[in-house]
């Protein structure tokens, strides 16, 4: 595989792929080296403006709505195909914009076909409902579409986060303007490559990248968008939030964690400490799901402590162009605020049994690293790093345990390990968390509702449950034949 990429990229606005409206671009950077690979037009609120006017209009065309649910079921289908066919296109930009291995690039490819063709086959069993209300009546519910869904998508996963919210869109007829991250766009270009290929529909799909302060802004804050998905930082939401709340649209938000997993002392070793390391080390630690707390028995602190210090200690760091284990950070600034985290918790007494530090070597990397000695109440143990960073907390108790993991502001995942079937299942009760992992962080998939509790968010992505959160419901009541009547109410 080439490791050469176009220069100048676009946005895709209106079926068309264009310039913005200042002509201004963005570089694209590579974080494995600093170095500039690309650049990529600057959308302004103007170019905002002109994306969800041509979404607005496509919606109004009702185009997807009038499809049979089957017939947009196909186009999704069509896209997922186009996807395998640019995996390897897909991979590369990925590898070079956001410091993924290739093989996680191809992954991130795979992972977008596999969205568009498993709603593809649900949304025509995506039914509504007839309600008995007696003789001479009939009523119906229909899964009605918002309208214009405005999609703001974050740098660390980006086709997979944009590709759930707009086939989720699509194959529930409403129309997408998604708003790439500018630091690493390039894979949802290539999105917008293959729902042009595959026939999307004109203005159906508007695809733009530019800054969060002014174009995310102008996007939130639209008067003619009906509907807003986010997966961001906790402040980024609560002003798009405020946004959304003075025209009393519906969001979904995923506002990323601070997951602990539950070790007890009956807990197979390996499978602890192998699944821990995938946990927090996969993508550098930058994954709003990440395991970044493990809470374990002090029985097997020790050997799960040591086994997780040597796991990191083999890991091999570099380019992803190279396959190596464990890539950048996505830029500077978050390599300064990761280091920083683990400046602070050194400070306030926790043990930096390896790592800490960023590498020293060109690029963004930071070594893994787990903390021990720490209290529940430490900066590290309470804020999301978004790096790869692990504290390790000890506890006696189960009770303990849970109140460990639960006394954060967040809750997002969770995770369990155990042998035991009841202490699983009376854990999993007990924790604050959207979806709890037991025996392997990230079990799952995209069939199972994925979201947050807390300050983690609330709506759902995921899963048929997903389709929900695209979709509001219209009851239809029929008074059959002549007659009056009437029950007034609500």
């Amino acid at each position: 595989m080439t490791s050469q990429i176009k220069e100048k990229w676009q946005n895709y606005i209106d079926g068309e792929w264009v310039d913005g409206s200042t002509g201004q671009t963005i570089p694209i950077i590579n974080p494995a080296t600093g170095e500039q690979v690309a650049e990529i037009a600057r959308a302004t609120p103007d170019d905002v403006d002109r994306a969800v006017t041509a979404a607005r209009d496509a919606y109004n065309l009702r185009t997807l709505y009038e499809m049979r649910p089957t017939q947009r079921g196909e186009l999704m289908l069509e896209i997922s195909q186009i996807f395998k066919e640019m995996a390897d296109d897909v991979a590369l930009a990925d590898c070079l914009d956001s410091g993924r291995t290739l093989a996680g690039g191809r992954n991130e490819a795979m992972a977008a076909a596999r969205y568009f063709s498993y709603y593809g086959g649900a949304i025509a069993q995506f039914e509504g409902k007839s309600i008995p209300l007696g003789d001479g009546y009939v009523d119906y519910t229909i899964n009605a579409p918002f309208g214009v869904s405005a999609q703001i998508v974050p740098w660390n996963f980006p086709l997979q986060i944009g590709a759930r919210s707009v086939v989720c869109a699509l194959a529930t007829a409403n129309t997408v303007v998604l708003k790439t991250p500018d630091l690493c766009p390039l894979s949802l270009a290539l999105l917008g490559e293959a729902c042009e290929r595959a026939g999307v529909p004109k203005g159906c799909v508007n695809i733009i990248c530019g800054y969060g302060h002014d174009t995310g802004a102008a996007l939130a804050a639209h008067p003619d968008v009906d509907h807003i998905v986010f997966t961001g930082s906790v402040a980024t939401g609560k002003s798009i939030l405020h946004a959304a709340a003075e025209r009393i649209i519906p969001c979904v938000m995923e506002l990323g964690g601070k997951s602990a997993a539950i070790a007890y002392p009956d807990a197979d070793p390996e499978q602890v400490i192998g699944s821990s390391a995938v946990g927090i080390f996969s993508h550098a630690g930058q994954v709003c799901s990440a395991q970044s707390r493990l809470v374990v028995h002090r029985s097997i602190h020790d050997q799960i402590v040591d086994g997780l210090v040597e796991r990191s200690k083999a890991l091999s760091i570099g380019p992803g162009l190279e396959e190596n284990d464990l890539g950048p950070l996505i830029s500077q600034a978050q390599l300064d605020k990761v280091e920083g985290y683990c400046m602070t918790g050194q400070q306030a007494g926790a043990t930096t049994l390896t790592g800490g530090r960023r590498c020293d070597m060109p690029g963004y990397f930071m070594q893994p690293t787990i903390f021990a000695d720490a209290t529940p109440d430490m900066t590290i143990a309470q804020e999301e790093i978004f790096g790869p960073v692990m504290t390790v907390i000890p506890f006696q108790e189960r009770e303990e345990a849970i109140e460990i993991a639960n006394g954060t502001d967040y809750g997002l995942c969770a995770g369990v390990y155990t042998r035991d079937l009841e202490t699983a299942h009376w854990t999993a009760d007990r924790l604050s968390a959207g979806q709890v992992f037991i025996n392997e962080w990230f079990a799952g998939g995209m069939e199972t509702p994925f979201g947050g509790t807390k300050r983690s968010g609330y709506g759902r992505e995921k899963g048929v449950e997903a389709l929900f959160n695209y979709v509001q419901t219209k009851n239809v009541a029929v008074k059959l034949g002549a007659g009056a009547g009437g029950r007034p109410g609500g």
